[in-house]
């Protein structure tokens, strides 16, 4: 039977899209503590269900596909530019397709005004009028208000009026950066990409005894299985190690690995597959917050899936990217492969030196290029210590000089050397876990 949590989920999945909620009125329809249902419109958002909009309330949204993750909806955007709704609350719901600088003639500017755009421009009411009625929502810098007519047009076709203090130029950034963001969360493969939400997961049950186990071996080929409870909890974890010599009829609660370790839907594949490297695990089960069973994952498919992601174009920005985007790779008088770049204004700490916290993100990063020049592998650094750290101004010229010193099939030590103008400025030693992409 499913839990209040649950039923509270399953029912504003069934909501309409733009449907207003509140804790009061789900706990009044579902028979709930308030306490409850603040809990699971906490989860529902957490899932892209409903998004809460300030002053406005919480409302059902379209859950966004992995393909559509780059796009804003005008709830979003309210919130990014700290906005206030002028009129349209019922299509703040809507996701827009792109957004459009009003910032030229009126005649130029609806050339590029679709139905699903956002028009950013001042307090021109005519061009507020002609833009909702050409199905495009309207965002007005400068924190300059609407007419009366505007609110009522926007309220009837359900496109919203934004106002904001920002300027035209601020608002755009602030838009394109929420967007870059999108992207990178895209990029990052997380468990619940690679779930089967159709597929019923393969388990065992506490009370099943260990010949339950080898009729799975037989029926399904696999020697590994996750053990659960009566409300699907995962409570263990069974291979045939841990039945090996032991009763037919012994139950498996007594063999089991207890405590397993488990991921979440939000996990991301790298997290994963350093935890099935480090701990040596083959499979690892999916849960949610109440531990209930909603897949199993395995080495074998998390590789598989981060070596197609890696062939896959890239489409945002990190930090580690933009640190390193100033460096170039050379060769030092040895031959020894190296990265040559500029300490940037944007590297340095208060006193104008190179940041520590930055030395670390090129360390680290210039030693995953040089294993994956070396085996097409991927590194998660583990333990990272520096023997030598010295100031580096502001406009100096550093070159990282990695060498590896040790590389195993799931371990390796790099040993990197950092120069400027020769003087060796900083020594450290990386130790990572290494997975193949």
């Amino acid at each position: 039977m499913p839990t209040k949590h649950e039923q509270i989920l399953k029912y504003i999945e069934q909501l309409e899209v733009g449907h207003k909620i509140s804790v009061r009125q789900i706990a009044q329809t579902l028979g709930v503590s308030e306490g409850t249902a603040y809990r699971a419109i906490k989860d529902a958002e957490v899932q892209g269900l409903v998004n809460t909009i300030e002053r406005v309330g919480t409302v059902r949204i379209e859950k966004k596909q992995r393909s559509d993750i780059e796009r804003l909806t005008f709830a979003e955007v309210v919130n990014i530019v700290d906005g206030q709704v002028l009129g349209g609350r019922g299509g703040l719901h809507k996701t827009l397709n792109r957004f459009v600088i009003g910032a030229m003639k009126l005649e130029a500017m609806m050339r590029y005004v679709e139905p699903g755009n956002l028009l950013i421009v001042g307090n021109r009411d005519n061009v507020h009028r002609i833009s909702l009625q050409r199905g495009a929502a309207v965002l007005i810098t400068g924190g300059f208000d609407t007419t009366e007519e505007v609110k009522a047009l926007a309220d009837e076709l359900e496109l919203p009026v934004i106002s904001c203090s920002y300027d035209t130029f601020t608002v755009a950034s602030m838009i394109n950066r929420a967007i870059d963001d999108r992207l990178i969360k895209k990029e990052i493969l997380l468990v619940e990409d690679m779930l089967s939400p159709e597929r019923n997961p393969v388990a065992l049950h506490v009370d099943d005894q260990v010949a339950r186990f080898h009729e799975m071996v037989q029926q399904t080929g696999h020697s590994r299985y996750p053990v659960v409870d009566d409300g699907n909890r995962v409570v263990g974890m069974v291979t045939t190690k841990d039945v090996m010599g032991h009763d037919p009829e012994e139950r498996l609660e007594k063999v089991m690995t207890k405590h397993p370790i488990t991921v979440t839907p939000k996990t991301s594949l790298a997290s994963a597959a350093h935890e099935m490297v480090w701990e040596g695990i083959e499979l690892l089960p999916v849960v949610n917050e109440q531990r209930k069973l909603l897949g199993v994952i395995s080495r074998q498919d998390v590789i598989k899936s981060l070596q197609y992601m890696s062939k896959q174009p890239q489409v945002g920005e990190t930090i580690h990217d933009l640190i390193f985007q100033g460096f170039s790779e050379v060769r030092d008088k040895n031959g020894q492969v190296a990265f040559r770049g500029m300490v940037t204004p944007q590297m340095t700490d208060s006193l104008g030196t190179l940041s520590t916290g930055v030395l670390t993100a090129l360390i680290t990063e210039a030693a995953n290029r040089v294993l994956r020049r070396q085996r097409r592998s991927d590194l998660v650094p583990e333990t990272l210590t520096i023997y030598l750290l010295k100031p580096v101004q502001l406009e100096s010229e550093i070159q990282l000089v990695p060498r590896i010193l040790e590389m195993g099939r799931k371990f390796a030590k790099v040993d990197m050397e950092v120069y400027h103008e020769e003087q060796l400025v900083s020594k450290a030693l990386v130790s990572a876990q290494v997975f193949e992409r």
